[in-house]
């Protein structure tokens, strides 16, 4: 049986809106995480589509349907920028606001990094198209067509799948951050990962 093949495409190259698409993909890959905000996967999605930048953005499709995501965002940019006005629309004001203040400096911050340097984030694949080498496609893609000689990236210790994932693809593990609120976060530590071209 031969291995799917997927293609790979920059968001902001594709002629349709696919905002839709993607925070469908964000979602499913991000639920546990965000089942803090809802249960409900309609309502994160139409709120997640809303901040989405699709200039960092590039799409996995296996059959011509997007399956899988990674931004590699940068300096100037982030993926998706968390808007309050936009998660109090969606979840209410308090749960809102609260989301904002929990949620803006890992989604907002600047990043530090020279023109150089690509910070790989919101890495996610539909469930039904995990273990089919989507993600990896990505990467590879990204790896040698960004326009970057540095790539950067941090992964929690839970998530061993996309650890060895990341090792395989040359990157390698530089420092080890405690996680605040560790109990409540379901994992102990951030571990950040280095490449060079």
């Amino acid at each position: 049986m031969h291995k799917p093949i997927v293609e790979v495409k920059r968001m902001k190259d594709i002629n349709t809106d696919v905002r839709r698409e993607v925070a469908q993909v964000f979602v499913s890959g991000y639920e546990k995480e965000l089942s803090f905000l809802s249960k409900d996967k309609e309502k994160l999605v139409s709120a997640f589509q809303q901040m989405i930048c699709p200039e960092v953005f590039y799409i996995g499709m296996l059959e011509s349907e997007i399956v899988g995501i990674l931004a590699c965002s940068n300096k100037k940019q982030r993926a998706i920028p968390i808007k309050q006005e936009v998660l109090k629309k969606h979840f209410g004001a308090w749960k809102g606001i609260v989301a904002y203040r929990f949620m803006k400096d890992e989604f907002n911050s600047q990043l530090l990094f020279g023109d150089e340097t690509g910070y790989i984030e919101c890495v996610a694949t539909m469930e039904k198209a995990r273990g089919k080498g989507v993600s990896t496609a990505l990467f590879n893609h990204v790896l040698v067509h960004a326009p970057h000689q540095h790539y950067m990236l941090e992964v929690v210790d839970t998530n061993v799948v996309a650890l060895n994932m990341y090792s395989k693809l040359g990157f390698i593990e530089t420092k080890r951050k405690k996680e605040r609120f560790s109990s409540l976060k379901g994992f102990k530590e951030r571990i950040y990962m280095e490449r060079y071209s």
